[in-house]
């Protein structure tokens, strides 16, 4: 079963992703995980634990690019595995998304520190 962890850091939120997103319950987790982070400005969805993806969780990243589209929020996708990007290049959904590198969610998560610490 889908597992997720959030960590919130200033305007940026990080939820991190485990297992797999194979079943409508997990994709729905993951919906409510990413979109009651609605006072982020940044999200960034860590699939660097996700084993496998299937058609559910695939319209399920869809949607939430959307969502998170409507709500002015910046939707980065970090990490994922190799099954992953291979289900994301099968289903042609690759250009959708932005693929955050590790260097550019350093850079967003030291931007999200310092703005977190100067509100302190």
């Amino acid at each position: 079963m889908l597992s997720v962890h959030i960590e919130n850091i200033g305007d940026m939120a990080v939820v991190e992703c485990e297992d797999r997103v194979v079943r409508s319950e997990a994709a729905f987790k993951l919906r409510e995980a990413v979109t009651s982070q609605r006072d982020a400005r940044i999200i960034v969805l860590d699939l660097s634990e996700v084993r496998a993806i299937e058609s559910s969780g695939l319209g399920m990243l869809v949607f939430l690019q959307r969502w998170a589209y409507d709500h002015d929020i910046r939707l980065k996708l970090f990490n994922p595995t190799k099954s992953v990007q291979d289900r994301l290049e099968s289903a042609r959904a690759v250009p959708e998304f932005d693929i955050a590198t590790l260097d550019e969610v350093m850079a967003l998560l030291g931007r999200a520190h310092r703005r977190y610490a100067l509100a302190a």
